[in-house]
């Protein structure tokens, strides 16, 4: 199993920084969130000089990106168009530096808006975009999130869309959390199309969820790592925290405690 961390780990380090903690606490990737003013510089306007220095230096490095994580949605008509174009530029960014995925999301489906007609926009929007994709080289990851964490729905639009660059970004907390779907059939559903994965614990105080040390909340991480290892998943799984504890204490922790389920 591979493994990776998300740039909100560490907003405040540029891509040096977080290449090197990467290497130091033995992750094999980073997966860099735009849109977030963290220090990485991995945006949309990045030059092209800038783009081939930072595949330079994670290669360099021996570690690799992972993903690049966007805020792309579809559900909204309003919106869509405008984050379909940006998917195109994000594709390029992913390519350019030699990330393999892009994380995308379905998005807060509006009032008004039946499922039905949701499910037609994000798989139209997907659409549009599947060749552009492939032709980079780049997997769109439509993640597990917002109004599209139960697995069915997410299926559904894998099997519309039916284009080999459009896959899945199996975030594991969120079908389990929101839809109260057991891990091992969320997987089922799924797992046709996975091709990255997102990792966090959390536990809900008085409605409210907050995350916590893997193996003392509500995710099962074990029986996803167990599940993904039967069928050889060759992706990464990217651990996501934001806002949290400093990175040195809970970057090597929790890559510990995933390893620790290897055993």
């Amino acid at each position: 199993m591979k493994y990776s961390f998300m740039s909100f780990s560490c907003p405040e380090l540029d891509l040096d920084g977080m290449l090197r903690i990467a290497a130091e606490y033995g992750y094999q990737g980073v997966e860099p969130r735009v849109e977030s003013k963290h220090g990485h510089g991995l945006e949309l306007d990045a030059t092209a000089a800038f783009r081939a220095e930072a595949k330079a230096k994670a290669a360099a490095s021996g570690i690799a990106f992972s993903c690049l994580a966007t805020s792309c949605r579809y559900a909204d008509p309003a919106t869509c168009q405008e984050h379909v174009d940006d998917t195109i530029g994000y594709i390029d960014l992913a390519s350019d530096i030699g990330a393999p995925a892009l994380r995308v999301f379905g998005g807060t489906i509006p009032a008004g808006i039946e499922r039905e007609a949701a499910i037609k926009a994000v798989t139209a929007a997907l659409k549009q975009v599947a060749d552009h994709a492939a032709a980079r080289d780049v997997k769109v990851c439509f993640e597990t999130h917002d109004h599209w964490c139960l697995p069915e729905h997410v299926a559904e639009v894998m099997r519309r869309v039916d284009h080999p660059a459009i896959r899945v970004n199996w975030d594991i907390m969120h079908p389990v959390r929101v839809e109260q779907v057991a891990m091992a059939d969320a997987y089922a559903t799924l797992k046709p199309w996975i091709s990255h994965c997102h990792f966090h614990d959390g536990a809900t105080t008085d409605g409210k969820l907050a995350m916590v040390p893997i193996g003392e909340g509500i995710i099962d991480h074990e029986t996803a790592l167990k599940l993904l290892e039967a069928d050889r998943f060759a992706g990464y799984m990217s651990g996501e925290w934001i806002n949290w504890q400093p990175y040195a204490e809970h970057l090597p922790r929790e890559l510990a405690t995933m390893k620790g389920y290897h055993a």
